[in-house]
């Protein structure tokens, strides 16, 4: 037996015998993820079910700009080569025990293909000379049950825009889908990481997403998630600040469109001078749910940390339930942290006037949203060329889309 087969199967059996993800589970209580039959497909001598090699399926790399190649190094793996799979899952930490523990487990289990990013310096330029490096990277779904891997590292000093996408036509694919990514960062010392992410799975999919990062000292990561709810739809990013004065911001703008949702963030500040500010905004209506959860832990030693949470929730109409979890776990005295949940309706004022200005209450009601999305997301890159990015994203048209499917959810309610 080869030795990536044999890795396979020791994963499936640890979820066998350790169990799937309990229902009494402190962090998925509110949206229990679907059972374990669900994220490790069929059995690994069975035949595979699999795009063609062609059809522009797994991960695409696009730079952006004439200079975005430069100290761009891409390796795609196949996780069932025992020699790449070593590469691809190489100074990767093992998937634990902790609450999420048994997706890292299932995601060992099914994995086949990978992308591994590293971006450097280009030989004979110094690292305060370069330009930011601006990728798109877009995942089209090769497989009805699938786990992709994504491992990305920035070396010292580097600076880079990351523009991540995972959507599909319905006519590309009328599969409902799983899928289970796991994507690993690290930033080395001084780094720095824009990572615009758009996740808009189809009403029936089911999908886990997992974000790992790790910065160095000085390094800097900004995360701005967009996201559309599906049958079963979790994002989770766990950041740890491992280095003094590292820093990381995330917001997400939250739209269950009919169907559940639910992010997770947790954040650790392992080290003296960290800073990490989490904001989420949830837009729902009807019955639809949608749960954020945000965890902070400031460890012993962490002098001067700071931590900021901001959960937002916004029913549009209807009775949505919306679960808004803040949560600090601060283990040093020297610290500053705030936390806060809010959730109530539309400024009554603020659409009386847009009504006043002559639109219709739908383009009203549009206008508030977009509004409300946009100054959330922008406040997660409140610098260049990181602003840069957001606005163009933004203005592409894809904030404009996600809400469209917020909106288009609740038509069926309101006839």
């Amino acid at each position: 037996m080869d030795t990536a087969l044999a890795d396979r199967l020791a994963a499936r059996h640890h979820l066998h015998t350790q169990g799937w993800i309990a229902r009494r589970s402190e962090h998925f209580r509110h949206l229990p993820p679907p059972a374990l039959e669900a994220w490790i497909g069929p059995e690994p001598d069975a035949p595979a079910c699999e795009a063609p090699a062609l059809s522009g399926a797994g991960w695409l790399l696009q730079p952006v700009g004439p200079a975005a190649t430069a100290g761009v190094d891409a390796r795609w793996l196949d996780a069932l080569d025992p020699a790449q799979r070593n590469a691809q899952f190489a100074d990767l930490p093992g998937p634990g025990d902790g609450e999420a523990a048994p997706f890292a487990w299932a995601h060992r289990a099914l994995c086949r293909q990978g992308l591994r990013l590293r971006i450097h310096t280009p030989p004979g330029k110094a690292t305060a000379d370069c330009d930011t490096v601006w990728l798109h990277l877009h995942h089209q779904p090769r497989d009805t049950v699938e786990a992709p891997l994504l491992v990305m590292t920035l070396e010292p000093g580097v600076r880079c825009v990351l523009i991540e996408t995972h959507d599909r036509a319905p006519s590309a694919c009328g599969h409902a889908l799983v899928q289970n990514l796991h994507t690993h960062i690290h930033l080395a010392e001084g780094a720095q990481l824009q990572h615009l992410r758009l996740a808009l799975p189809q009403a029936q999919d089911r999908m886990a997403q997992h974000v790992h990062a790790r910065l160095a000292q000085g390094a800097r990561y900004q995360q701005a998630l967009v996201a559309t709810g599906a049958a079963y739809h979790l994002q989770r990013t766990v950041v740890q600040l491992q280095g003094a004065n590292a820093q990381a911001r995330t917001a997400a703008l939250l739209l269950p469109a009919g169907q559940v949702l639910e992010q997770q963030v947790h954040t650790r500040l392992d080290a003296a001078h960290t800073a990490a500010h989490t904001e989420v905004l949830a837009l729902a209506a009807d019955h639809e749910r949608v749960v954020a959860n945000a965890h902070s832990r400031i460890a012993p030693g962490a002098h001067e940390a700071q931590v900021r949470q901001r959960l937002s929730g916004v029913a549009l109409n209807g009775q949505p339930r919306m679960v808004l979890r803040p949560h600090l776990e601060i283990l040093h005295d020297q610290v500053q942290a705030t936390h806060g949940a809010t959730w109530g309706r539309l400024p009554e004022d603020a659409l009386f006037y847009a009504l006043q200005r002559g639109l219709d209450e739908a383009q009203a009601r549009a206008l508030l949203t977009e509004g409300m999305a946009r100054a959330v997301l922008e406040r997660a890159f409140n610098d260049d060329p990181g602003a840069q990015a957001l606005a163009q994203w933004l203005d592409s048209g894809v904030l404009a889309q996600a809400l469209a499917r917020q909106l288009q959810a609740e038509v069926p309610h309101a006839a």
